[in-house]
């Protein structure tokens, strides 16, 4: 199993950061990570525990395709997705109070072909730089396009 994890601080609150990454998923997700080149949602409706999709993504040369399930969803607190195609699991993590929300972001790929192991390590590092490159895009984008907390002053 490989196994990549990053956190950050995103100075916006939870609900704000859970909205751009599990209400506006279909849109945002190419966004923050370029290497999908194309997403489909095949479950109609909201986002929800049990939703589908199909992506299709480019990581460093390599095209591969993929559909995942939604199995997790606790609004603000955490979105789970786990591949029904490929065994790989991706974890959202928000944990925060009022202004401030650590996002911590969690990728698993649960089996490797036996062809890729001699290629371990170097897939070992890879993914946990663009575990660290997922968490800075997320940043760099709810920061710019979500209105921070309004201050009240006394």
């Amino acid at each position: 199993m490989v196994k990549a994890q990053a956190s950050i601080e995103i100075e916006r609150p939870p609900d704000a950061v859970y909205a751009f990454v599990a209400e506006d998923f279909e849109r945002n997700y190419p966004r923050w990570s370029p290497e999908v080149k194309e997403l489909r949602m095949i479950s109609k409706g909201p986002m929800r525990v049990g939703t589908i999709a199909r992506q299709v993504r480019v990581d460093q040369g390599r095209r591969t395709e993929s559909t995942f399930k939604i199995t997790e969803m606790q609004p603000a607190q955490r979105l789970t997705f786990q591949g029904t195609s490929f065994p790989f699991l991706v974890d959202y993590r928000f944990d925060g109070a009022s202004e401030h929300t650590k996002l911590t972001f969690t990728f698993e790929l649960r089996r490797l072909d036996l062809m890729m192991r001699p290629f371990e390590k170097l897939i070992r590092s890879a993914v946990q730089d663009g575990a660290e490159r997922t968490v800075r895009n997320l940043k760099r984008l709810i920061e710019a396009e979500c209105a921070p907390p309004q201050r009240h002053s006394a």
